[in-house]
């Protein structure tokens, strides 16, 4: 048990997140559901709800012995995964994401869309801090256009890789 605890999106079924999130704590490891106050409208009333900020997805703090657990949870489909691997969320941004919903009600989260032409920098690699344009955006990956030197040159990035400016 000597090995490091890191942070896991899991991907539930649709309307299970508060289900698996239970489920998780109930066998004693860590998870966390952000959840939301949202206004909604019944028939004859308004009412605030929480509901799940990200639909079908709750985070879990473990280490690679317990994601074997985590898996057999009812409701769990499978983890997130980028690049091949599990995605590890680093603990800031889970930091982040409890001091935001602490702070401000109705929140909306929204995936970023990357478009052609649209000015981005990279954040790390040899490359790191040029600047360039987005050619193409697919799902784990971005193609971008850097004009250092005079040059074209075109390079395949994750998205993890690369900020809009």
């Amino acid at each position: 048990m000597s090995e490091i605890k890191r942070w896991h999106a899991v991907y539930t079924k649709p309307r299970w997140e508060k289900k698996v999130f239970a489920l998780l704590e109930e066998r004693g490891l860590i998870a966390y559901c952000p959840l939301n106050k949202v206004r909604r409208k019944w028939s004859d009333r308004y009412k605030i709800i929480h509901e799940p900020l990200f639909k079908s997805y709750v985070f879990v703090h473990v280490n690679k012995d317990e994601m074997k657990k985590v898996r057999m949870i009812p409701g769990v489909v499978n983890y997130v995964y980028w690049n091949g691997k599990p995605a590890v969320i680093p603990e800031q941004e889970i930091s982040i994401i409890r001091k935001f919903l602490n702070e401000y009600e109705f929140v909306v989260a929204e995936p970023v869309c990357l478009i052609p032409n649209q000015r981005i920098r990279i954040m790390s690699g040899v490359l790191m801090n040029e600047e360039g344009v987005v050619i193409r955006s697919e799902k784990n990956k971005v193609q971008i256009m850097l004009e250092s030197l005079g040059y074209r040159l075109t390079a395949s990035l994750g998205r993890n890789e690369i900020q809009v400016i």
